[in-house]
């Protein structure tokens, strides 16, 4: 097939051919999601030089991993959790210190008064959010992406990240708290 034939092709037709070795349909599946995988790892890391040399390793792990995908879910699925997993990995070997549990709280003042959904916020709003989710320290910001934007429960943020669940919940309450006093400073 040439590139130019690639131009249509669905995402498992990609993953099936990069599978067996084609190069340009895995170059073709790198253009398709590389922004999507980069907006992911900075929203997780907070420093663009790190989210790129992330997505770098993401697509070096989606290579290596390709014929594990079954394709039972989406392949944009099956990515978003492998690059989640490889920022989690990536955060437990710097060791990232998680913090002693707390209380847990809304994120309601964050939200501009009247909207129900963050995605209605004003564009300056939403601009200043994501700098200050880029302020937090690492390991609030994991939490604080995992459970609010990505919409993980609990739970699954104490399995992935290896803590408990208060220790999640604490992580939470710190970051929405270090939010506040963020956007009030700058406010």
């Amino acid at each position: 097939m040439t590139i130019k034939a690639l131009e249509g092709a669905s995402d498992t037709e990609l993953v099936a051919r990069s599978a067996t070795g084609d190069v340009d349909a895995f170059g073709k599946l790198y253009e398709k999601h590389r922004r999507r995988v980069y907006s992911l790892c900075l929203r997780m890391l907070g420093n663009p030089t790190e989210a790129e040399d992330m997505t770098q390793d993401v697509f070096m792990q989606v290579y290596r991993k390709l014929g594990s995908f079954r394709g039972e879910a989406a392949f944009t699925t099956w990515l978003h959790r492998l690059t989640v997993n490889q920022i989690l990995m990536h955060f437990r070997k710097r060791h990232v210190r998680m913090e002693a549990p707390t209380e847990d709280e809304d994120l309601k003042e964050l939200i501009e008064p009247g909207t129900e959904r963050p995605q209605a916020m004003s564009v300056v709003d939403r601009v200043a959010l994501e700098q200050a989710i880029a302020q937090l320290p690492p390991g609030y910001r994991a939490v604080f992406v995992l459970h609010d934007i990505e919409g993980y429960e609990h739970e699954e943020i104490a399995h992935l990240l290896g803590c408990s669940v208060g220790t999640s919940k604490s992580q939470l309450h710190k970051a929405r708290m270090k939010l506040r006093k963020i956007l009030r400073s700058e406010g």
